[in-house]
């Protein structure tokens, strides 16, 4: 089996692979100004493994020709995918940083084939199957089959924390537990050089300064990503009673994965969090009364770099009572991250000073370190190709040196396997 790094490899962002010349395995795109997207591909069939912008955000590319091959995923993904492609319209249509059109976008439902957990399908003469990857709603490792080898391309994904004790893991969805069996894995290495905190301590971190800075008089704003990490901090918020604004795309999107039970933890935990929040459905006015609340805002963009947290965050920054609060890695060169290290960024196109406190919580829906090596623990004779990550070729040499069969290939590079 012959596999094509398209993107994604050594760098997190823009992630698709390419096997057999056939079947492409996403197609996503790197964000910065402007994105960027993978290497060319014209596959006969595309297989998706999740709907965030960096697996899924250049689809729409590969239908504005006149082939039209079509798209496997699960229900999830396939919305949360039409969600982000008409977002980056919104944002970008129209321009040389937006690689698509409506009419593109418009095509994806044409061809889309929806598919749950465990069923097999043919995909571009190669049998697949989707599994839990535990990562979002919808998220999937995506198992290919010809008649040689068994691949297995894990996608992003987070497992549960077995000795954590009570929440052990994301209350979105359930950790991965599939280990189905291959010969060769492509792994995200997104944080295998990092141990996450135990997810209930971090929650309870979170809960007591959020609570003590609205009983102080202050406003929280929570950057968080409309996908996954919105609905993840909303049902925190519902178990520790804390009332809630949430804005931006997050809102539609929980809506969305609602209409799926089956792929998540616990529907109806979901949406009872939704019930105890409070949808923003005004305009910037509004936006601006309830910055002055002291009160709680779940928004959009995680990394302050659009959405509505360009109205939240220049309201509340110029008194320390009221509190930033990440729930998310913040990328370097993003406003998230500038504020994070200076106290200061460019908040919708002005320089701004925060004089409000700013936390970081890791609430991240990635394996870490002990999780990605626990789960290759079942793949001991597997050749494994790192991906998805800062430090790829650290990560593979790593695990040379413990007798694995492991590297990480460079964008554009063939390996076969």
């Amino acid at each position: 089996m012959d596999v094509q790094f398209l993107g994604g490899a050594r760098e997190v962002g823009r992630s698709a692979i390419l096997v057999n010349d056939s079947l492409l395995l996403d197609y996503g795109m790197l964000t910065g100004n402007p994105p960027q997207v993978p290497l060319d591909a014209n596959p006969d069939a595309v297989v998706v493994s999740h709907g965030h912008l960096d697996h899924v955000g250049a689809l729409p590319s590969l239908l504005s020709g006149d082939d039209r091959p079509p798209i496997h995923w699960t229900p999830p993904t396939r919305d949360l995918a039409n969600t982000l492609a008409r977002d980056t319209l919104k944002l970008h249509g129209g321009t040389l940083a937006c690689p698509f059109t409506e009419t593109d976008v418009h095509r994806m439902s044409e061809v889309s084939v929806t598919h749950g957990y465990g069923e097999s399908f043919d995909a571009a003469g190669h049998e697949v199957t989707f599994y839990n990857a535990g990562h979002i709603p919808g998220s999937a490792h995506v198992l290919v089959e010809d008649s040689d080898t068994r691949l297995l391309y894990t996608g992003d994904f987070h497992v549960d924390d077995p000795d954590a004790g009570g929440v052990g893991g994301q209350r979105l969805v359930a950790g991965s537990r599939a280990r189905p069996d291959a010969d060769a894995v492509i792994v995200e290495s997104t944080y295998s050089d990092v141990s996450h905190d135990p997810r209930g301590a971090v929650e309870e971190r979170f809960a007591e300064r959020v609570a003590r800075t609205v009983w102080g008089g202050g406003t929280v704003v929570v950057p968080a990503f409309a996908i996954g990490r919105t609905q993840e901090i909303l049902m925190v918020c519902d178990a520790y009673d804390i009332d809630c604004y949430v804005d931006g795309m997050g809102k539609d999107v929980t809506r969305s994965v609602l209409q799926y039970p089956g792929f998540l933890r616990d529907a109806d935990a979901l949406r009872r969090a939704k019930g105890h929040a409070r949808f923003v459905t005004g305009r910037r006015g509004q936006k601006k009364r309830i910055a002055d609340q002291n009160t709680v805002v779940v928004t959009t963009s995680g990394m302050l770099s659009g959405g509505p947290a360009m109205t939240y965050v220049p309201e509340i920054a110029g008194h320390p009572r009221n509190l930033v609060a990440f729930t998310g890695h913040q990328v370097e060169g993003t406003p998230g991250r500038e504020l994070l290290d200076t106290g200061q960024a460019e908040l919708d196109g002005q320089r701004t000073r925060v004089s409000a406190r700013v936390d970081q919580y890791d609430f991240s829906a990635h394996a870490d370190r002990d999780g990605v090596l626990e789960f290759l623990e079942s793949y001991r004779d597997a050749a494994v190709l790192v991906n998805h990550g800062d430090r790829c070729v650290g990560f593979a040499s790593e695990l040379r040196e413990n007798g694995r069969d492991a590297r990480a290939p460079e964008r554009g590079e063939t390996v076969r396997v």
